[in-house]
């Protein structure tokens, strides 16, 4: 069965907003990512599991409000004994699954419930400022925080601060009102959809 994107009818490409005399380094790129492995790993209260012990994809379990990445995956922390793990290898689970066991850890796959956009360029942090209440400008490359955009939960990933790349993760059935959300917050700067 084929996969279809949250954003499949919403994600227009093209030049948006105030872009009018503006070079395409100057507009904030937005783009959906998708077609990713993603899998929520918990450990239970009562366990007493190391978790330093679990490495997945060459990658250990990143600490509170941070993320781990190599090439291919990347992992967040996304509360007390909890983590998302975003891949592009389809058949990481199935490889690392056999390191947790059942009496330690709940593993989801939630690949088909995120919608994830993402923003490139640098005035990433004022639209973000739109509509989060976080303080946005103390975030840096490798910072995961949770929070609501306009009303909306999603989980932030700072991916890099040059160029300011971030990952903005919501519920799937939100996907088209959080997209609506910020492509509205980048039409003052002039955004291109990729």
């Amino acid at each position: 069965m084929t996969s279809i994107s949250s954003l499949n009818f919403v994600h227009k490409l093209g030049k948006f907003g105030d872009y009018y005399e503006k070079k395409d380094h100057e507009l904030l790129k937005v783009s959906e990512v998708n077609g990713l492995l993603i899998f929520q790993i918990a450990k239970y209260n009562k366990s007493k599991f190391d978790v330093s012990k679990i490495n997945i994809d060459g990658l250990n379990l990143p600490s509170p409000l941070k993320s781990s990445s190599n090439l291919n995956t990347r992992i967040l922390w996304f509360g007390p004994d909890n983590w998302l793990v975003f891949s592009n290898i389809l058949d990481l689970l199935a490889k690392e699954k056999k390191q947790f066991k059942e009496e330690n850890f709940a593993i989801t796959d939630i690949s088909n419930s995120r919608t994830i956009i993402e923003l490139e360029g640098n005035l990433v942090n004022e639209v973000l400022k739109k509509g989060c209440p976080l303080d946005i400008n103390n975030f840096k490359e490798g910072d995961c925080a949770n929070s609501v955009y306009n009303g909306i939960t999603i989980t932030i990933d700072f991916i890099s601060n040059k160029p300011n790349k971030v990952r903005i993760l919501g519920l799937r059935s939100f996907g088209e009102s959080l997209h609506h959300s910020i492509t509205d917050a980048c039409l003052e700067f002039g955004y291109k959809a990729i």
